[in-house]
């Protein structure tokens, strides 16, 4: 390339052969990074049509801090042929703007393939099984700061700073920063031990009965996490408050439990044994009844207008929708149960019993009253 230049700068004049240069080498980048781009683009539909995680994040990622890499060293390089001509100090920097340059396209590079990876994982067209979203969030995150921190340093170094004296004036001045922002700093430590400990991922539904938080979790940040609650508003919660109230995950139940209390009248106990029979023996026939977990069926109370029996047993799906269906036919088949028998449900009633000398009076002085 240089004899090349040499060349056509030889069919001109001294004084004129820099500028040949300069335009040869701007002709050159752009042919090349014209030459890039198509080819660029044509990797990325062939990445495109095979939907592979990694090829993908790759070539997008790659495609525009490449073209720019040729037009930086092309216009460096063009930069410094003026400088050979030129006394200006201005073109001293040149040659640390390369580097600088270099380094923030390899940033904008690293940083946006652990993005798009990030995205592709949790994408069901890329992945037979998507990872987890809340440990992908949280790898993403911590990958993309550490790149970004170590860019920053080597930039520093480039242009001459020492990284051992800022790294001792971050030593010193992250006391008095930690000082400062210690609730900052309550929420960045409370969202890890969330990416550690895992008390709730992205998509759970959660609840504390310590505070007035419950809600499906839309996104864990490192200083706050968003909350939707079920009047569809959003709330915002501080990292740092998961860290000291009890939290509960409705979304890694189980089972969901049907306890129920059913009274009967006083006048239907002699049916209250085959009653209970029926209902135990309907439950274990239910096909939406787990009849692997607890199922209790029993008489266990004289009410105050009713005699009661309970019913404790768990369907085997966690859908909240689901249950209240599957729930409203347990009890609708309990409420036929009692009928069968000739039974009916007890609501609250009062007797009053009269003695028999005040019953013959009242009727006395009725008549009384007639006459």
């Amino acid at each position: 390339m240089e004899s090349f230049l040499e060349g056509v700068s030889g069919l001109v004049s001294n004084e004129s052969a820099w500028m040949v240069q300069v335009f040869a080498i701007v002709i050159i980048t752009l042919l090349v990074a014209f030459v890039v781009r198509r080819l660029l683009r044509k990797l990325v539909r062939l990445a495109g049509a095979t939907k592979s995680v990694w090829d993908d994040a790759l070539y997008l990622s790659a495609q525009k801090p490449l073209e720019w890499v040729f037009w930086l060293v092309g216009l460096s390089w063009a930069a410094e042929i003026v400088q050979n001509t030129s006394s200006s100090d201005i073109f001293d920097l040149v040659a640390p703007a390369r580097e600088a340059g270099i380094i923030v396209l390899l940033t904008w590079f690293v940083v946006g393939f652990i993005k798009r990876a990030e995205q592709n994982l949790m994408d069901p067209e890329f992945m037979d099984a998507p990872v987890d979203e809340t440990t992908v969030t949280a790898l993403g995150k911590l990958l993309r700061l550490s790149v970004i921190i170590t860019a920053v340093l080597v930039g520093l170094q480039t242009f001459g700073y020492s990284i051992s004296g800022v790294l001792a004036f971050g030593g010193i001045g992250g006391i008095a920063v930690g000082f400062a922002a210690k609730d900052l700093l309550a929420n960045f430590f409370g969202g890890l031990m969330i990416y550690l400990d895992r008390p709730f991922a992205v998509g759970d539904w959660i609840r504390s009965p310590d505070k007035t938080i419950e809600g499906t979790v839309e996104h864990i940040g490192w200083r706050l996490t968003r909350i939707r609650t079920f009047d569809k508003r959003p709330l915002y919660v501080p990292n740092a408050v998961f860290t000291q109230i009890a939290v509960e995950n409705p979304s890694r139940m189980l089972n969901r439990r049907i306890y129920e209390t059913i009274g009967i009248r006083y006048d239907d106990a002699g049916q209250m044994d085959a009653i209970v029979r029926d209902v135990e023996a309907m439950l274990r026939a239910h096909p939406d009844i787990d009849t692997e977990q607890t199922l209790i069926v029993n008489f266990n109370a004289f009410a105050a207008s009713s005699l009661d029996f309970f019913v404790y047993t768990f369907t085997k799906t966690i859908n909240w929708v689901e249950f209240h269906k599957i729930k409203q036919d347990v009890l609708l088949k309990i409420l036929n149960i009692v009928r069968s028998h000739g039974a009916q449900c007890a609501f609250p009633t009062t007797t009053l019993h009269v003695p028999e000398t005040v019953n013959c009076e009242l009727n006395s002085s009725v008549g009384v009253d007639a006459k």
